[in-house]
């Protein structure tokens, strides 16, 4: 029997037509055109149902309750299908893909975020190859994670980036190897995929019950990300760090530093995290590690309470400080949880669960 699909488009370039004012998405148009697709009536092409959102949104307009939604919407399909295809723009997608595996631990069966740089009405576009690719992997290739397809890679979510603006081959995941490539075939390589996400059974997880799907609206969260930058003002991070935040994520310099010279800033800081706003420094780098303790600059860092986002990419690191403070986990549990690897968002040493 064919495999099937539930496909979730929620927006993007991918299922938009042109219109006066440029692209933009329109109700019925990505359903219209997947229909006059020959690739998908061959009998080898897993089957597929669409659950088309409204609205349809540019993923610039992507918030933190879409990625619950999102969630839930799998979860709620979780049981009727062989495998999950969701739909998004290319401008938050790295978000979403950080996002749901932390929503859909225990995940066995495939989830694959995929989208294009130019819509699938267009004579030439990457659309087509991206879509179907995708639908094959989920329908025919073992692989229980929460992926991005993009260009030809197929990347643990929790790990990407976007890395070109306009470029076909717009994603990358710096810090973890690809976990499949697509050329004359398709190669999985099952060496990096996530093991623990077999454990068990996608479920509706109870207020901060860990190690299962997230399938419910929780406490609100109130996350936020800054980039240090030469010359900024501690005011300027002061009023950042005010009520109601409950984590940042800092985007320090190298392997993890900041002006430790600055005193003013150190005391911002370490006001913040001793009223317990919780700091996680990552490495405003494409690639690399944060490690507070190698030089004074970063452990100045830690000495006012920050804490190290080791290996996480930034979108991660925000996407994991929103899922355990909505999952209602205090400042310390949260601060313990971000040494973790949860899915795969890490690397961490021997003995922990690993990337």
């Amino acid at each position: 029997m064919p495999k099937r699909l539930y496909i979730a488009y929620t927006g993007g370039t991918i299922g938009m037509r042109r219109t006066a004012d440029g692209y933009a998405p329109a109700p019925g148009w990505l359903a219209a055109q997947m229909a006059a697709m020959p690739e998908l009536a061959d009998p080898r092409m897993p089957s597929y149902d669409i659950h088309e959102y409204d609205p349809l949104l540019d993923s610039s307009n992507m918030q933190p309750a879409d990625w619950v939604a999102i969630g839930q919407d799998i979860c709620a399909h979780y049981d009727g299908y062989d495998g999950f295809i969701v739909l998004h723009g290319t401008d938050t997608m790295a978000y979403t893909a950080s996002a749901l595996p932390f929503f859909l631990q225990g995940l066995a069966k495939p989830v694959i975020i995929t989208g294009s740089q130019i819509p699938l009405c267009e004579v030439r576009n990457d659309a087509r190859s991206n879509l179907i690719t995708s639908m094959l992997i989920a329908a025919e290739y073992p692989v229980p994670e929460v992926c991005l397809y993009f260009g030809q890679k197929l990347l643990r979510g929790c790990r990407a980036v976007k890395v070109d603006a306009a470029g076909l081959d717009a994603f990358d995941s710096p810090n973890y190897p690809p976990l499949g490539v697509v050329g004359v075939e398709i190669q999985i390589d099952r060496t990096h995929l996530g093991g623990q996400y077999a454990r068990h059974k996608t479920k509706t997880a109870k207020r901060g019950e860990p190690g299962i799907a997230l399938a419910t609206p929780v406490a609100a969260a109130t996350v936020g990300a800054f980039r240090l930058f030469p010359g900024l003002s501690p005011d300027l991070l002061r009023n950042v760090l005010q009520p109601p935040l409950q984590g940042l994520v800092l985007e320090a310099y190298g392997a993890g530093n900041g002006p430790d010279r600055d005193a003013a800033f150190l005391e911002v800081l370490a006001e913040a995290t001793g009223r317990g706003v919780v700091v996680v420094a990552i490495t405003q780098c494409l690639a690399g590690a944060v490690r507070l303790g190698e030089y004074a600059a970063g452990s100045a860092l830690a000495r006012a309470g920050v804490i190290s986002g080791h290996d996480m990419t930034a979108e991660a690191a925000l996407c994991k400080l929103f899922y355990l403070f909505s999952a209602g986990y205090g400042p310390e549990v949260v601060k313990q949880k971000l040494g973790e690897s949860l899915c795969g968002e890490l690397t961490v040493a021997p003995g922990r669960i690993a990337g």
